[in-house]
Order: C-alpha cells, then sequence, then structure tokens
C-alpha cells in the first residue's frame, strides 16, 4: 500500500511541476483561506488573553463594592424633596461595613477597604500630583500587587494609624532615583509619611485604564486606611469648616452622615459625598460563590444603610465574561468569513482536477490498459489534489504567521499564533483537498479505458 502512495505521489508531483502556474493559482485559494484562518485565530487568541489579563487586574475571586455619590439640584422650598430627605438617612459606606462583611459574610478570604484623596508628593524640591490610597495589609494581595523592596504593613502600624506609605514603582524611579527609598520620607500633602515598601511594577495600558475604570498603581501612594482617616480626613466626620461651608444653615450629624435642614440632603463635602470608604474590595474563596457573595452584601448594606441603596456591587468576573463571550462570537464570525475562501480555494481544485481528468483520458485509459484498477485511478487523482491542498495549507501557515506578526506590529493588536490554530487549519486543508479531490477522481476511475484509448 505504501508503494501505491509513494508511486501515486511521484505521478501527482509529475503532474504538478508539468502545470506549475496552474497547480500554484490553484492552490491560492487555499493559501489565503488558511492563512486567513490563522490570522484570525491569532487576533482571537491575542483578545483572549488580553480579557485574562484584564481579570489578573481587576481579580477573579474579588467583589467590588462602590458608593454611590448623588449630585442633587432644586429649590430651597421644595417641600416634596424635603419629605424626602427626611424619610431616611445612611451612613454611607464605612469601615463598621467591611467589619460586618468579614464576621458575618461566609467564603470572604480576604477584604480591604479603599479611601482615595487627590493630593500631591513633594520631596527634595520635586513635586507632582497623585493619588493617596487608603488600604489595609490584605489589599497588596487582593490586588495581585507584589512588594519588591521592604514590608508590607505590620498590623502595630496599622492599629496605631502610623504615618507610614508603600510607593508605587514610578513614585520610586521619580522621588528616589539611585537609592533605596526604604525608611525615607516624603510629603503627602500636608504629612510626612515614611516609606515602608515599594510595589513591584504593574504593567497597565492606557486602554485598560480607560474600559476598566482602574488607576495606574505605579503611580499612586499607599498608607493604612486607620492613617488616612485620622492623620488626613474622614469624611464620615464633621468638621468646624464644614459647619463653615453650610452657609450659616443648620446642620445635623446623624449616623456618619451630615444633614442639612434646607433640604440639601447628606453632604459631608463639598461634592456631596459623605461616604468614608470610595471602595470596599472582597476576595471570595472559590469564583463560584462570587454572585452569591454579592447578593448576601447586597442586602446586608442595604439593612445597615436603612433601606437606602447609596451603593454598587461589582462582580468582574462576570462583566469579564460578557465581553469573553462578545468576542468569542466575534472571532468565530470572523474565521467563518475567513473559512469561505477555503471553500472557494477547495472548489477552484475541484474545477481544475475535472479539466484534468478530461485532458489525461488518454493516460487514464493506457494505465487501466496495462493492469490499473480503478482504486489506482481513484487515489492517483487524490493523491494529486491532496498534494495542491497540502502544498497551499504549508504555504497558508507560514503565510498566515507573517501577518499575524505584521498585524501586532502596524495595528497594535495583540496577536497570539498558537499550536492548535495551525493544527485547525492544516487539518481544514487536509479536508478540502480529500472533499473537493474525491468526486474528479471517483469520475476518472469511472471513465471508460476504450473510450479512453480512443480519445483524441
Amino acid at each position: 500500500m505504501l508503494q501505491k502512495i509513494l508511486y501515486n505521489l511521484d505521478i501527482a508531483l509529475e503532474a504538478i511541476q508539468r502545470n506549475k502556474l496552474r497547480a500554484f493559482l490553484t492552490s491560492l485559494g487555499i493559501i489565503f483561506g488558511v492563512s486567513s484562518v490563522i490570522a484570525m485565530l491569532a487576533i482571537g487568541t491575542g483578545a483572549q488573553q488580553e480579557v485574562l489579563k484584564q481579570m489578573e487586574l481587576l481579580g477573579t475571586n474579588n467583589v467590588i463594592v462602590q458608593p454611590v455619590v448623588e449630585q442633587r439640584e432644586g429649590n430651597v422650598g421644595d417641600e416634596n424633596s424635603a419629605k424626602q430627605e427626611k424619610k431616611k438617612f445612611s451612613p454611607g459606606l464605612n469601615l463598621e461595613d467591611l467589619e460586618s462583611i468579614k464576621k458575618l459574610v461566609p467564603q470572604v478570604e480576604k477584604l480591604s477597604p479603599e479611601i482615595m484623596y487627590e493630593t500631591t508628593f513633594i520631596r527634595d524640591a520635586r513635586i507632582r500630583t497623585g493619588k493617596l490610597i487608603g488600604v489595609n495589609k490584605d489589599y497588596f494581595g487582593i490586588s495581585n500587587l507584589g512588594i519588591v523592596e521592604g514590608s508590607n504593613f505590620s498590623d502595630l502600624q496599622i492599629k496605631n494609624a502610623d504615618p507610614v506609605c508603600v510607593i508605587g514603582y514610578d513614585v520610586k524611579t521619580r522621588f528616589f532615583a539611585g537609592e533605596s527609598p526604604i525608611g525615607k520620607k516624603i510629603k503627602v500633602g500636608h504629612l510626612w509619611l515614611t516609606v515602608v515598601g515599594v510595589i513591584e511594577k504593574k504593567e497597565v495600558s492606557t486602554e485598560n485604564i480607560e474600559n476598566l475604570g482602574i488607576r495606574n498603581f505605579n503611580l499612586d501612594i499607599y498608607s493604612p486606611a486607620t492613617t488616612v482617616l485620622l492623620r488626613f480626613k474622614n469624611r464620615a466626620v464633621l468638621t468646624g469648616k464644614d459647619l463653615q461651608s453650610s452657609g450659616g444653615r443648620s446642620v445635623i450629624f446623624m449616623g456618619g452622615a451630615m444633614i442639612s435642614s434646607s433640604g440639601g440632603g447628606n453632604n459631608n463635602s463639598g461634592d456631596g459625598n459623605y461616604n468614608q470608604l470610595d471602595k470596599l474590595i472582597v476576595k471570595v474563596t472559590d469564583t463560584k460563590y462570587s454572585a452569591t457573595i454579592a447578593d448576601v452584601i447586597s442586602r446586608m448594606l442595604q439593612r445597615r444603610h436603612n433601606d437606602v441603596v447609596d451603593f454598587e456591587i461589582i462582580v468582574p468576573e462576570q462583566l469579564l465574561q460578557q465581553e469573553q463571550r462578545t468576542k468569542r462570537i466575534f472571532n468565530i464570525v470572523l474565521s467563518s468569513i475567513a473559512s469561505i475562501s477555503l471553500i472557494v480555494g477547495g472548489i477552484g481544485i475541484m474545477n481544475i482536477m475535472l479539466a484534468s481528468v478530461v485532458e489525461r483520458y488518454r493516460e487514464i485509459g493506457v494505465r487501466m490498459a496495462v493492469g490499473a484498477q480503478k482504486k489506482d485511478i481513484e487515489l492517483q487523482f487524490l493523491t494529486e489534489a491532496l498534494t495542491i491542498s497540502i502544498t497551499g495549507g504549508f504555504i497558508g501557515i507560514i503565510l498566515g504567521m507573517a501577518f499575524s506578526y505584521a498585524i501586532e506590529a502596524t495595528a497594535d493588536i495583540a496577536t497570539i499564533v498558537t499550536p492548535i490554530s495551525i493544527f485547525i487549519s492544516f487539518g481544514v486543508a487536509l479536508v478540502i483537498g480529500v472533499v473537493f479531490g474525491y468526486y474528479p477522481a471517483k469520475r476518472a476511475a469511472q471513465h471508460d479505458p476504450v473510450h479512453a484509448l480512443r480519445h483524441e
């Protein structure tokens, strides 16, 4: 059997060499079809990798709670709004919510607050604006931020609200170039903080910052939440400045919220944000619990906030899974469109092979006259069709990889060529050769040898 295959392969190669240009033009459909499929799969795999990176940035097991800060407008004498304001008040998102979740919600592995203030960083006559982030020691593990120098906050530092900080990698390069920042001080707003650690450089693209609403972690300074609330600012605490900003109106402090008698609503700052925390990040033990725990947290916070839904809960995994499904459908559509050229290539192979059968009636008759069986004739023409298809497949693979790298270089789109995409493309090219080469081979084998010898 192997000898027959090799013999027919030799005949097929000889026939292709006699008509090199025709064979090349015939294989163009396969070449461009395979290259298109590989390029589309590479784009799809690259997009999939981007989604996985986004999931890593947001945390696959995380549930995020954010306050909803409403900006209210209306007349001072609006009776309806005044009545609505008197109904229920909320203390806003605060550290007590965090402790309640920690104690009462099951399957919670870690959780951390996030308090964010825009301020200035100053050291050695260098100044720049940046964000001071109040967190606890679990924050870096939840956010997949490794500490490359120094250490995390200690329990004692958090308990005593010590003026310490962990700085982003870019903060180190800008303010502590050529030296170790550990143990040195940097002024953050009006506070001098001692650096105890440096987080690893985290690659965050501009696209992810815009699409996911995340920050550039490398540019931030992190301090214990207790330090930020005690030494910097606590929006849940009423100050003399807040009283002055009320413009002489009577102000009541209730449950961490400042209530204006003029019907202005909760307002502890000019922007109406009375929440002690800007974010609460909960890491669950397994992603399968994310949706359930999000629902439990929602119900708990609603009760704690006196049935005022002044928060929103985000499950990153659900958002990213939806994006992943959308991209998968898009990639299937693109690959399907690219596969059309493979079918066109198969039709081209069938067309040329049928023409080749007509041209080689005499050759078929001679082979059958000297003892060749119908199966031998079928194998001969099928081998020729497969040779054209497989050769086109190999060229298409090389061209597809070149296309993928060119797309990544010119269009700034991540592409990844995987062995499975090459295997699938080559397998499809092989199937196309068999399917579209079988009918011409069958037709050649069924030809009458006597008619073949008399032809021409």
